[in-house]
């Protein structure tokens, strides 16, 4: 897959591209279905399937502090668009210099003169240009003007549930693991380097944990999860707490990995956490005897859930 970050880079038009657009939070299963449809067309009239999205997303330039966390920062999206086969993704760096350009603009001299788009593949809610002008009647007019197809997308639905970014985000953020996945088509995983921590897992629990600071912005609801550890290339099962540490009176809020079967010195490195199922939330325990009781549970518990997938599958 190329990346292209600087469309002043691009000496000449792809060869007969079909492209999607979009900010692709998540790249759930509705992008994918959009991506489906642009590598089916591309093949269809000997192409170059390519994907338009943008860094940082529009709304941090547009509305600063008020965006919703992130399911995907930006390498992670690239890797997932490469997973899914894509040939060119135009990774466009979001200025106010570029969202000031008018909607007709941006498909005249960008999309049809700069890219060469041959068909254009949309969902049916996209919208885009200066304080998103641009409609899809205005890109089926210019369509048929510059002689560029035009497929819309519909709505992608699951189990009656609406594939959406903010459907998503909702559910990661009321601890829905397994709902979040559905419709992800894939665990939601978050990414930290890990730090030295106070000790306290291992010293007085018996449970040593890495401690992450996170890379990632949404993360899930507070609480005990059974999840999947990926480190150095290897996957491990794990038990993870999002929380505040309540029992210690720590105060901020820390995500704490313990893995199964695990001893390895692994601080300084960067690991990602697949969130597979919450377990229970975050409590305030009498002593410390009486927490490491319940971390034995949880951890008998997350075995025996991550089991039973694994034998699933």
């Amino acid at each position: 897959m190329t990346v292209i970050h600087d469309l002043e880079k691009l000496e000449k038009p792809l060869i007969n591209p079909v492209l999607t657009i979009g900010n692709f939070d998540g790249v759930h299963k509705g992008h994918l279905a959009l991506f489906n449809k642009v590598k089916e067309r591309a093949r269809d009239i000997q192409g170059q399937s390519a994907v338009m999205t943008f860094e940082p997303h529009p709304i941090k330039v547009v509305k600063p502090g008020n965006g919703p966390p992130l399911i995907t920062l930006t390498e992670q999206k690239l890797k997932l668009i490469q997973d899914a086969l894509i040939d060119v993704v135009f990774c466009i760096p979001f200025t106010w210099e570029f969202a000031a350009i008018s909607a007709r603009d941006f498909v005249q001299k960008i999309l049809f003169e700069k890219i060469g788009i041959k068909e254009l593949v949309v969902g049916y809610d996209y919208s885009f240009g200066n304080k998103r002008e641009g409609n899809i009647d205005l890109l089926k007019e210019m369509g048929q003007q510059l002689g560029f197809a035009v497929h819309v997308m519909g709505p992608v639905h699951i189990e009656n549930r609406l594939v959406s970014s903010t459907s998503i985000r909702k559910l990661v953020q009321e601890g829905k693991m397994a709902e979040a996945g559905v419709l992800l088509g894939r665990d939601y995983q978050v990414s930290g380097t890990v730090v030295k921590g106070k000790n306290r897992g291992g010293r007085l629990l018996g449970f040593p944990t890495a401690n992450l600071h996170l890379i990632d912005e949404l993360t899930p609801k507070v609480g005990v999860y059974a999840v999947r550890v990926q480190v150095n290339g290897h996957v491990y099962d794990g038990v993870t707490n999002i929380g505040y540490n309540p029992t210690f009176k720590n105060g901020a809020l820390s995500v704490e990995t313990h893995i199964l079967d695990f001893s390895q010195d692994i601080v300084g490195k960067t690991i990602q956490v697949r969130f597979i199922q919450r377990l229970r939330a975050e409590e305030t325990y009498a002593s410390v005897q009486a927490l490491a009781e319940q971390i034995t549970r949880d951890v008998e518990a997350a075995r025996h859930i991550l089991n039973e997938l694994k034998s699933a599958a």
